[in-house]
């Protein structure tokens, strides 16, 4: 009688007994040698979505975003979004039909209580801050308790679009223009090379514009490789990544993606992305040829069934899952089956 386990990746499944016994088929299942089967265990979402922040048009009033951007989610289930194009970083709490600013919507400009087109936001809970990437004022800023007044500039001269935050508090930025991800310990002024910086182009060791990016407990960096329509994972001090998601050219197969923006994985470690040009959600196993459509399979729309261009994604401490829906001015929650 085979025994099941359910694991997503090599790393997992050889954890269990340390010897490398099992191979994958082709459709994601594991089979051992000894006869144990080790399937994928995959969660479920439902697939009409809430929506929980927007939804009302585009426009500047509280119940309004603008081209939201990227997402974070706190252990209270508020919302915290880059209001784009409301230069603003807006919260909402749990239930709440209006959003309340915490950094922001005094118009464009680069003074302490302006933004110029942010596009992520990430918490650092050792300092008790919130760190947002004012992208069109290249620089990353640091603001404490909600306080306006004293924002501290902590990156300068960086077109930052994802943001991420490690364990030991070190800060790692996507630069698009610079086709590259650094690492920043607090003081740093050029920060590290940790992926791409080879130029622009798609062998292993390079990046196309990469945008949103997401950092596991073994500092393994998952990378949106924008133009190259992939997403690449770069291990602790690897000198090349690996191709993890798409790398298929554009379009819109289970091989393909196109423009990918926000990347996450969950705690069964399948990667998630927010397939943009495609109006989805894919996931993805290491290791696997093609993903699955985990939410909006019914093509570019505004219905709660559909999405136009996702951006960020996030889960909630109930495995919960966040889409920002860029061109619906909205963020959808698709709950846990």
């Amino acid at each position: 009688m085979r025994r099941k386990i359910y694991y997503c990746t090599k790393r997992a499944v050889l954890a269990l007994d340390g010897r490398p016994r099992f191979r994958f088929s082709p459709m994601g299942t594991v089979f051992a040698a000894a006869g144990e089967e080790i399937q994928i265990k995959k969660n479920k979402y439902q697939q009409f979505g809430i929506t929980v922040a927007g939804g009302n048009g585009d426009g500047q009033g509280l119940n309004q975003l603008y081209y939201p951007y990227g997402i974070f989610i706190d252990n209270e289930k508020s919302i915290y979004t880059a209001d784009y194009s409301n230069h603003r970083i807006v919260k909402w709490k749990l239930n709440s039909n209006t959003g309340q600013i915490i950094a922001g919507g005094n118009g464009s400009g680069n003074q302490n209580n302006q933004l110029n087109f942010p596009t992520n936001i990430i918490f650092d809970k050792e300092n008790n801050s919130f760190i947002v990437s004012d992208n069109l004022n290249r620089r990353v800023i640091r603001y404490f308790d909600n306080n306006q007044t004293n924002p501290e500039i902590i990156i300068s001269n960086i077109k930052c679009f994802g943001l991420t935050i490690d364990k030991n508090g070190f800060i790692y930025t996507s630069d698009c223009s610079n086709h590259e991800v650094r690492r920043w310990k607090q003081g740093d002024e050029k920060g590290e090379l940790v992926a791409g910086g080879n130029g622009q182009g798609n062998h292993l060791n390079q990046l196309n514009c990469p945008t949103n990016i997401f950092i596991d407990e073994d500092y393994s960096l998952y990378i949106s490789d924008g133009k190259n329509h992939r997403v690449m994972k770069w291990r602790k001090d690897a000198k090349e990544g690996i191709i993890i998601a798409g790398g298929n050219g554009e379009g819109n197969s289970l091989k393909q993606l196109s423009y990918p923006e926000g990347v996450i994985v969950d705690d069964l470690d399948q990667i998630y992305v927010a397939d943009c040009r495609n109006h989805r959600v894919v996931r993805w196993c290491e290791g696997n040829e093609e993903g699955e459509i985990v939410v909006s399979r019914n093509g570019k729309g505004s219905q709660s069934d559909q999405l136009n261009q996702p951006t960020g994604l996030s889960f909630d401490n109930e495995e919960n899952l966040y889409v920002v829906d860029w061109f619906n001015h909205r963020i959808q929650k698709y709950e846990k089956i």
